[in-house]
């Protein structure tokens, strides 16, 4: 069975908490249940206000804007996925946890889902140019994923959010916070 490092994201909330080590090993199959667990309907997500948002946070973070919040609520990964240093070059050995994640999203159970795909980056740096090379390596992903991996363009959205909503914001220049998050979204419509 086909595992890989990742980290999980099970319950509400855990990205507004500090301190948390998430990284451990997850089968295909954990990956399927972790991001398929929606309870009810998703809540409406605004994309072109979360990018906005996150624009006019920079420096400043987006963690406790209401819209933001909402959207810690859903079903989410934050996966490891390395990039060369400032450049938005998938790392050849990160393609294999690209592929798991496809092979996922083409799961029967997350098929009729669609995904957010969240760029992260630590503090190091200017807070702007974060921003930018979070979207950018959030597209990098979402692209790579259509074209490689043949998940429909319209199941996926990317927004980086750069430093502005750390995933370890206790340690903001650790390396833990240089990931790619999957958020649920919901049923494509």
């Amino acid at each position: 069975m086909k595992s890989f490092r990742l980290a999980t994201m099970l319950a509400a909330g855990l990205l507004l908490a500090p301190g948390h080590s998430f990284a451990q090993e997850l089968s295909g199959p954990q990956v399927v249940r972790t991001l398929g667990r929606l309870q009810g309907g998703a809540p409406g997500i605004d994309i072109a206000l979360l990018m906005e948002e996150a624009a006019a946070s920079a420096g400043k973070g987006v963690a406790a804007l209401p819209d933001w919040q909402k959207l810690s609520k859903l079903s989410q990964l934050i996966v490891e996925i390395d990039f060369e240093n400032d450049s938005i070059a998938i790392e050849p050995k990160s393609y294999r946890t690209v592929g798991m994640i496809a092979d996922a999203l083409h799961h029967p159970n997350l098929r009729r889902y669609k995904f957010l795909v969240v760029g992260h980056t630590s503090s190091t740096g200017d807070a702007k140019h974060n921003l930018d090379l979070s979207q950018k390596r959030a597209n990098a992903i979402t692209e790579a994923l259509s074209t490689t991996f043949a998940i429909a363009p319209d199941r996926l959205f990317a927004i980086g959010v750069g430093e502005e909503w750390l995933v370890d914001p206790s340690n903001p220049q650790a390396a833990d916070n240089r990931r790619v998050q999957l958020v649920n979204l919901g049923l494509v419509k």
